[in-house]
């Protein structure tokens, strides 16, 4: 039984994690996911990703059944390929959104930070609780979260395992955006279709430059955005902008042509 579906609308991807009742990480859907983040990867008419786990929520984390009758050798080795499987959802070269409902806890949570954007319901509930097990996020948690709201605000979620809801994420900068119950994936898909309209070179390579310069210096990070600057108006979406501002002044710009 397929654990993702799969919804195309132009040149936005909806992956909706489908393994009831509470698209728990275990083998078969992060093996899934997987594939379905190499597959995203190299389709060129894919615009933007929305992350989405149902109206009811978003991932409660790990297969804990599971986790709890591995040995070390067999947690090692499935914490490195969920791991591994996040690190491929954030290193899609498109934008990325998550839309959040109801429970987006430890693996689930790790997922919702690789994306680059998050939708939260006002009904969403976020959290690292690893620690109430005696044990500590190993997807990202750790490393994401530190970097998206802060060292201190980070150990507090993770040293305390306490979940947060929608508006204090918002106020954590945990979530971009809170709406109402029942209308996450509508606002994710809309600012993902918004997304899609733009030039796809230079939202690459935005995120490339964003996110591989939290990781380097800051003359190693301005080498690279003037790298990927200079490269970008060898594009047709450039030659389009900049004519586009030069005869109509900005905002009238329509993209669409591939890199």
């Amino acid at each position: 039984m397929p654990r993702i579906r799969i919804d195309v609308e132009g040149p936005v991807v909806t992956v909706r994690l489908d393994n009831p009742p509470l698209n728990a990480f275990d083998s078969a859907l992060r093996a899934e996911l997987s594939a379905c983040a190499r597959e995203l990867a190299d389709a060129r008419d894919v615009r933007a990703v929305v992350l989405h786990g149902g109206e009811r929520l978003f991932a409660a984390g790990a297969d804990i059944k599971a986790l709890a009758a591995m040995g070390p050798e067999e947690v090692r080795g499935w914490n490195r390929a969920l791991q591994r499987t996040f690190d491929e959802v954030a290193r899609l070269p498109m934008p990325v959104v998550a839309a959040l409902t109801g429970y987006a806890l430890g693996g689930g949570m790790e997922l919702a930070l690789a994306a680059d954007y998050r939708v939260a319901a006002d009904n969403a509930v976020l959290g690292q609780p690893e620690v109430q097990l005696g044990i500590m996020p190993g997807s990202g948690g750790t490393q994401r979260l530190t970097r998206l709201i802060g060292p201190s605000r980070a150990k507090n979620l993770l040293m305390t395992g306490r979940r947060v809801a929608a508006d204090e994420a918002l106020r954590l900068g945990l979530v971009d955006e809170v709406v109402p119950a029942g209308s996450a994936l509508d606002a994710a898909l809309s600012y993902a279709r918004r997304l899609a309209e733009g030039p796809a070179a230079a939202l690459e390579a935005i995120k490339e430059s964003v996110d591989h310069g939290a990781d380097i210096g800051l003359s190693a990070g301005l080498a690279l955005e003037r790298s990927l600057f200079t490269g970008v108006f060898g594009t047709t979406d450039a030659t389009t902008g900049i004519r586009s501002f030069l005869e109509h002044g900005p905002g009238q710009a329509r993209f669409g042509s591939a890199p």
